[in-house]
């Protein structure tokens, strides 16, 4: 159950963040072969003040969180780096230069699922 947290600065259309989720939803079912039915992304803005990249205050960014469960091969993840990363950037033309992404593997044991159970008493 992949699930991805997008931080970008405000400033986009309405157009251009429906464009991102659904781009970037579909990069992770591309590259981890994931069901659609299976990935939740949120999106958040950041206020620029808030936001300091490379020394400069209010530089125009992406940060993405993904929680995994774990397993996921070295490969998969390269994949989804490269993925969702030209996804990011063909949806709201950030440099790919500033566009950062950290996936965490959570244990199955600790990724809750539909019914409230864990990820591995679901079979996952």
């Amino acid at each position: 159950m992949p699930i991805l947290t997008i931080q970008i600065l405000p400033g986009r259309s309405a157009q251009q963040k429906t464009q991102l989720l659904t781009r970037v939803s579909q990069a992770v079912v591309d590259s981890l072969a994931a069901p659609l039915s299976s990935v939740r992304v949120v999106l958040q803005e950041v206020a620029a003040e808030h936001v300091i990249v490379g020394g400069e205050v209010g530089k125009d960014m992406a940060l993405l969180r993904i929680m995994l469960i774990e397993g996921r091969t070295e490969e998969k993840k390269a994949a989804l780096f490269a993925a969702v990363s030209r996804a990011v950037h063909e949806s709201i033309d950030i440099s790919e230069q500033d566009i950062r992404i950290i996936i965490t593997d959570v244990p199955k044991t600790d990724m809750g699922v539909a019914g409230g159970v864990s990820a591995k008493a679901a079979g996952r």
